[in-house]
């Protein structure tokens, strides 16, 4: 198995913990990842908290040149009640982000992507999609 879906795979595994609490919004999880070693995770917080992504590049105090982030659903582009996960990605420094899953809520389906890649983040979509859409899809459309 290559090691972009066993990372991937992890931060599915990491999704999980969030439930129930994460509702309504979806489980969604991250991981960090520096020289073939996860250096952080995190997973959506209760409404209002963090999502997986900010928990993530919270629990690293280092340079991210050199990460990369998975995370199970793309990084939201827009701020609700929490700040945009797509724009703390872009001022961490994080070069190469892995997702699973396009999010397909219409205020972001792709927006985060977009802002991530006119960054100049190399951004790579459906990396062990089939395992995370399985348990994701039930939680999206709902928050």
């Amino acid at each position: 198995m290559d090691l972009d879906k066993v990372f991937m795979l992890k931060a599915l595994q990491i999704s999980q913990a969030a439930l129930p609490e994460c509702q309504p919004n979806p489980p969604v999880g991250c991981v960090l990842v520096l020289g073939g070693q996860v250096i952080a995770e995190g997973c959506t917080q209760k409404i209002g908290g963090n999502h997986a992504e900010i928990e993530a590049i919270s629990a690293y105090d280092g340079p991210m040149e050199e990460v990369t982030a998975y995370v199970t659903l793309e990084p939201c582009s827009f701020v609700g009640r929490t700040p945009a996960c797509s724009s703390a990605i872009i001022k961490s420094g994080i070069k190469r982000v892995v997702v699973a899953l396009l999010d397909p809520d219409e205020r972001n389906n792709g927006k985060g992507i977009y802002a991530l890649e006119k960054e100049g983040i190399k951004v790579d979509i459906g990396v062990a999609s089939r395992e995370v859409s399985e348990f994701l899809y039930p939680y999206l459309g709902k928050s």
